[in-house]
């Protein structure tokens, strides 16, 4: 596939932010998109100042009008789509027994309908070309097999499985390959934020959540989000132009399927 256009959702920090990172250096033009304006911007100028070309565009989009808006005006932008890459995602942990609608409908908002609201958008620019292209999801270790306390975000996960799937099957007349990256234990924020509240639940030191499920990793390390971009561009590469409808674990062996 000729490399052209991406838009990479949550691409301000962390995983996003090294896809879009990695896309760039593939060559691609880069739409970085993020909630928070400023830090749609700092990363935008984190890719332009290494001579990368890269745009930010901020938009929730968790909300439908905003994440069609954000696939338009990046096609007014760079005058084409060939790649969605919807990173975008929320985590939070509680038992089930104590999840609210709050705790339910704003992981759902955001990793359920924000990457269907995008698909749909980046979908109908795709079929117009009339070229293919790619959407690739946010998938998880969790898309495949569950944790306690983070039930909620798994059920989101294992949605983004049927939904990849569906699109798949929906979208390959059309040329446009659907696949999901599923990372395990990354470097991030995200995980510090998951394992500091796992370890109040259990009244247990911090790190210690984090570190038992590291313990668990065959290849012996924590993830870093390099390492799940390096999917992501095999995915958006002509190496990858015959798979579609594939859920692919990068966790280092710490779910087999």
């Amino acid at each position: 596939m000729k490399k052209q256009v991406a838009i990479v959702t949550g691409a301000g920090k962390g995983i996003g932010l090294a896809i879009a990172n990695q896309l760039a250096q593939d060559g691609f033009k880069v739409i970085v998109n993020d909630i928070d304006a400023v830090t749609a911007n700092n990363a935008a100028q984190q890719l332009t100042s290494k001579g990368y070309q890269a745009h930010a565009i901020a938009a929730d989009i968790s909300q439908r009008e905003q994440a069609q808006q954000l696939v338009t005006s990046a096609v007014e932008h760079y005058g084409r789509l060939d790649v969605m890459v919807n990173n975008a995602g929320l985590v939070a942990v509680a038992p089930l027994l104590e999840v609210d609608n709050q705790h339910f409908d704003k992981l759902f908002d955001v990793n359920v309908k924000g990457l269907l609201w995008c698909a749909q958008a980046a979908a109908a620019v795709m079929i117009q070309q009339g070229d293919g292209g790619r959407i690739i999801n946010a998938g998880s270790a969790a898309s495949h097999r569950s944790e306690a306390l983070i039930g909620v975000y798994s059920a989101t996960k294992f949605a983004v499985r049927t939904l990849t799937q569906t699109l798949a099957l929906e979208l390959a007349p059309h040329k446009i390959n659907v696949n999901a990256y599923c990372p395990g234990i990354v470097e991030t924020s995200m995980w510090e934020t998951i394992d500091s509240a796992a370890c109040s639940y259990l009244n247990a030191p911090e790190g210690t959540v984090k570190q038992s499920l590291i313990d668990r990793i065959p290849l012996g390390r924590i993830q870093t989000p390099e390492d799940v971009a390096n999917l992501v561009s095999f995915f958006a590469s002509e190496k990858g132009d015959y798979l579609t409808g594939q859920c692919v674990l990068t966790d280092g062996g710490l779910v087999m399927v």
